[in-house]
C-alpha cells in the first residue's frame, strides 16, 4: 500500500476558499479508480507553522500512484485549481 499527503497552504485561506478547496480534493472519490482511500481535512489550529488543507490517499501500488498523477480528473480539474490558489503545496509519499 502506499500512502501519499499534501498539504496546501493557501494564498488567501478565507473560509470559503479552504471549503472550496476541501470539497474539490473530496470530490475525487468515485472519479479516480485507483484511488483506495481518500481524506481531506480543514486545520484546527491555524498556527504560523500550518498548512490550511490536507489530502491523505492510499493506493494498492506506485503504479497506481502515478496512473493518478496523470488522471485527466486530477490532472486537468484538481491540480489547476490548487495551482492557482495556493502559495505552498508539499508532499510525502511512503509505503506502508
Amino acid at each position: 500500500m502506499i500512502t501519499h499527503i499534501v498539504l496546501f497552504k493557501l494564498s488567501n485561506p478565507t473560509p470559503e476558499a479552504v471549503a472550496t478547496v476541501r470539497d474539490k480534493l473530496l470530490s475525487m472519490n468515485g472519479k479516480v479508480a485507483q484511488l483506495r482511500h481518500l481524506e481531506a481535512g480543514i486545520d484546527l489550529i491555524r498556527s504560523e507553522r500550518s498548512y490550511d488543507v490536507a489530502l491523505l490517499t492510499r493506493f494498492d501500488s506506485l503504479d497506481d500512484l502515478q496512473a493518478y498523477q496523470v488522471h485527466p480528473y486530477h490532472a486537468g480539474e484538481v491540480v489547476p485549481l490548487m495551482k492557482s490558489v495556493c502559495s505552498s503545496i508539499v508532499a510525502v509519499d511512503y509505503e506502508n
